[in-house]
């Protein structure tokens, strides 16, 4: 996803949620303080499991006792976001293993494209009785690649 410039170009299959900057995101500068960020993406993650792959995000921690928890998180800021901001947030599968997932989710202006922040996470399906990783669950893989096929 990344050119020869270092710049990353949107992904061909994207999950996209349209979101406002608050004033609770940001800090006395009046930017989006960055940890807010991994907030906004982890519902973003939870939005791309309920509505994205039609898979209920809660009865998947709540009910099938399966957990998605980050192992590995890489981080890239560009730009600055501010109160009031209309932004876009994406993401996108870069890999699919048997266990774990690595996703790419971005921050932009959705008017000019411009890149606010990256992010590439791996989640590790687990079991939240044992903490152990597990087999990604066959309808969730199932989902996952009915929205990349790609990755099949």
């Amino acid at each position: 996803m990344a050119t020869s410039t270092g710049e990353t170009e949107a992904p061909q299959v994207e999950f996209q949620r349209a979101r406002m900057i608050r004033f609770s995101d940001c800090d006395p500068a009046g930017i989006v303080f960055y940890p807010q960020y991994f907030i906004m993406l982890n519902g973003l993650v939870e939005d791309w499991v309920s509505e994205g792959l039609g898979i209920g995000y809660h009865a998947l921690i709540a009910e099938r006792r399966i957990g998605l928890p980050t192992v590995r998180l890489e981080a890239d800021f560009r730009a600055v976001s501010r109160m009031g901001d209309q932004v876009m947030l994406g993401l996108a599968v870069e890999r699919l293993g048997s266990r774990s997932m690595t996703l790419v989710l971005r921050c932009f202006d959705p008017a000019s494209g411009e890149l606010r922040m990256q992010v590439r996470q791996v989640l590790v399906t687990t079991s939240l009785e044992s903490h152990r990783a597990v087999e990604i669950p066959q309808d969730l893989r199932t989902a996952i690649l009915r929205g990349t096929p790609s990755l099949a």
